[in-house]
């Protein structure tokens, strides 16, 4: 169910200053940004509509225009159709370690789950063959889920797995981690390789991920390896870029 609109308090704008040097603009969105980081815009929290806001604080609905889009930009605020302007449900930062996305979110607090949409045994396409080793016409696990947290959707993750994980039921997929099955099944993820990019959104993506027309998402593709050197998951996967984000150590050799 959605929230009922917020009606933005006016002394929240009380220290803009009109004839000052600082567009009115970033004035209001560094206003509105100090009440979502205080918690008093909690997430999921929708904003009265623009030309609304703009009339009671007696600024032009360019300005709030300008001040909403930089919050977007930041990732503190999302646009979408048919709901408006929310507050993002908090950003999850990853760091780039060998762990699924499921144990990330368990560990940061949020409540993990998955939509599976794909789940099939299909015959390993030709990269897939070549990055498994399996061999021309062999059989491999294709899966695509959403991933949610706190029932939130912010990444699509498309696997191919060796067909001995083709028994994983939809009900594991969807309520545990891949990697923690993988393992129960024998599996020793040692080390990945992967490549992070960014790309505009497809049209499903956009449906699948409740995105606007247009928007860009962050893209994954990782190939792990076991402790024999030999690849036990290939992954394509694509992320919400306000709702989540990467945390890299880089080290002087």
């Amino acid at each position: 169910m959605l929230q009922d609109h917020i009606v933005l308090p006016e002394d929240l704008f009380v220290d803009v200053d009109r004839a000052g040097p600082v567009p009115l603009y970033f004035q209001v969105s560094s206003c509105i940004e100090q009440a979502i980081l205080t918690g008093h815009l909690p997430a999921g929290a929708r904003l009265e509509n623009e030309m609304v806001l703009g009339r009671r604080l007696g600024l032009s609905r360019p300005t709030i225009r300008h001040a909403i889009q930089e919050l977007v930009d930041k990732g503190l605020l999302v646009k979408s159709r048919g709901i408006g302007t929310q507050v993002v449900h908090g950003q999850l930062t990853r760091d780039v370690a060998l762990s699924s996305l499921f144990e990330d979110l368990s560990r940061i607090g949020k409540r993990p789950s998955s939509s599976v949409l794909t789940q099939e045994l299909v015959t390993a396409p030709p990269h897939v063959a070549e990055a498994l080793d399996t061999g021309p016409g062999a059989k491999v696990l294709h899966l695509r889920r959403i991933r949610l947290a706190d029932g939130v959707p912010f990444a699509i993750l498309e696997n191919y797995l060796p067909e001995r994980f083709a028994a994983l039921s939809r009900g594991q997929l969807e309520q545990g981690s891949l990697y923690r099955l993988m393992r129960a099944r024998g599996a020793t993820m040692r080390v990945a390789k992967q490549n992070i990019g960014a790309r505009t959104a497809e049209p499903d993506e956009e449906r699948l991920l409740e995105m606007p027309p247009g928007a860009p998402v962050l893209t994954v593709n990782r190939r792990v390896y076991d402790s024999l050197g030999k690849a036990v998951e290939i992954g394509r996967h694509c992320y919400r870029p306000d709702l989540y984000s990467f945390d890299i150590t880089l080290v002087d050799k």
